[in-house]
């Protein structure tokens, strides 16, 4: 892949698809997409990959409109404390999932004593972690790792009704916490955009990410009732900005940073960091990190911008301000206001036309039918941010290819100039990405998985 000064060149043999390094530290998690072949998720499926990409981009909207109507109820009670330390630093290889349908990407951390070791989707637009658990009193989904079984911990533990903990599941779930008549357990449940949902005891046990970064009595939902798409995945890992999400359990251990790359394919790996900015030596451009007065619980950013080519869009700033940005690893693809993707589409078409053209793929409706070529000039497309913080995109967060005749500009419109812009995953692909929530700010640095 070469950058140009205005263009991107990429070679489309095979797939769009090109090689990097494997990003290493000490005590690494990494991460994969959650469908690809490094995943220990991956198996064999029948879905024909059109059919793949639809499903991805319809759960994709599917989030995206569950953000949007939790945003417009504006409730959220997210709270810090004000003991902040920064005692150790921890790296897990994150992975890409891209054979089991989705387009969200997994780390695999260990749970209980003795440690049982899960694969779980890491989203930093939702708070609460949660596993599936015997007994699956009610439901389980069938998930490619043996489901955890809490009685053989002799670290687990339910948390009480009446305890503090419980009361704090309200604003991590957007759900008031149950309690179980027969045991006085605290009972949550949440749900998702896609009708997804986990229902179980909240509870508490010893959470590993390394052999030497153990985190004792970890807060987590062990789900009893769990439907929908999570693929092969066994749960979820919150990332989010309330008291329940692993960035504050972990506040004194981590001090509130933690830092990752989404690989560029589902055959390579990323990482996911905790107490640390990501790998040394690679320079970091940050930008001011922001409320949504509607909801604390995500990382909102001052987004003013995009050139094409470099050639500056002309949507204002206010366009994108209104209803403000925010940056979620759990949103696939980017969601902007309608001026402004109109705009963002127009002048890349007239870039690209030299190019022929093809039907949409699902929300995706920028299009190009690329079999004839074995390389492409696309421009080059750069993000603008406060703090004077300009992003050069990789070309795998320029394109989404549902195959080489159907290779489409990754980005969409919302609903209405009113709806929250999203910054999604495919845009962060490569990119080191910093969340330096105590020092107020997010950072972006190129090349960030080499």
């Amino acid at each position: 892949m070469t950058y140009c000064e205005s263009h991107i060149l990429i070679d489309l043999i095979p797939q769009l698809s090109t090689e990097l390094s494997v990003h290493n530290n000490k005590a690494s998690l990494k991460v994969v997409h959650k469908h690809g072949p490094c995943s220990q998720l991956h198996q064999d499926s029948t879905t024909t990959t059109i059919d793949h990409h639809t499903q991805v981009l319809q759960q994709d909207q599917s989030r995206v409109k569950s953000i949007h109507a939790r945003l417009a109820k504006k409730s959220s009670t997210a709270a810090t404390d004000g003991t902040r330390y920064q005692q150790d630093a921890t790296t897990l290889p994150a992975k890409s999932g891209a054979v089991v349908g989705s387009g969200n990407y997994i780390v695999t951390v260990g749970l209980g004593t003795p440690k049982k070791y899960l694969s779980l989707i890491f989203d930093t637009g939702s708070d609460l972690t949660w596993t599936q658990c015997q007994p699956c009193a009610k439901s389980c989904y069938n998930q490619r790792e043996t489901i955890f079984d809490p009685s053989k911990s002799s670290t687990y533990s339910n948390i009480s009704c009446t305890s503090a903990e419980c009361s704090q599941l309200k604003s991590a779930t957007g759900n008031k916490p149950g309690c179980s008549s027969v045991t006085s357990t605290c009972i949550y449940g949440i749900q998702y955009g896609d009708q997804s949902f986990s229902v179980g005891y909240f509870a508490k046990d010893t959470l590993t990410l390394s052999s030497y970064d153990v985190i004792s009595n970890f807060l987590y939902g062990c789900g009893q009732n769990n439907q929908g798409l999570f693929g092969g995945s066994a749960g979820l890992l919150g990332l989010g900005r309330d008291n329940i999400s692993i960035v504050e359990q972990t506040a004194n251990k981590y001090n509130r940073l933690f830092s990752y790359c989404l690989p560029s394919s589902s055959s390579l790996t990323g990482y996911l960091s905790f107490g640390s900015a990501g790998k040394p030596g690679k320079p970091v451009k940050y930008t001011p990190l922001s409320t949504l007065p509607s909801s604390e619980s995500f990382y909102a950013l001052q987004f003013l911008g995009i050139s094409v080519g470099g050639k500056r869009l002309s949507t204002p700033a206010s366009v994108f301000q209104s209803a403000g940005t925010i940056i979620d690893s759990g949103t696939v693809i980017t969601r902007l206001p309608p001026t402004a993707y109109a705009s963002l589409s127009g002048e890349f078409k007239k870039q690209m036309s030299s190019y022929p053209s093809t039907s949409a793929l699902s929300i995706l409706d920028t299009c190009y039918d690329l079999s004839s070529y074995k390389t492409v000039t696309i421009p080059k497309i750069t993000l603008y941010f406060g703090g004077g913080t300009a992003v050069d995109l990789d070309a795998k967060g320029i394109l989404y290819a549902g195959s080489i005749s159907q290779v489409c500009l990754a980005f969409a419109g919302n609903k209405n100039d009113g709806d929250v812009t999203i910054l999604g995953n495919v845009q962060q692909k490569t990119l080191q990405v910093v969340y330096d929530i105590r020092g107020g700010r997010i950072g972006f640095g190129s090349g960030g998985c080499s």
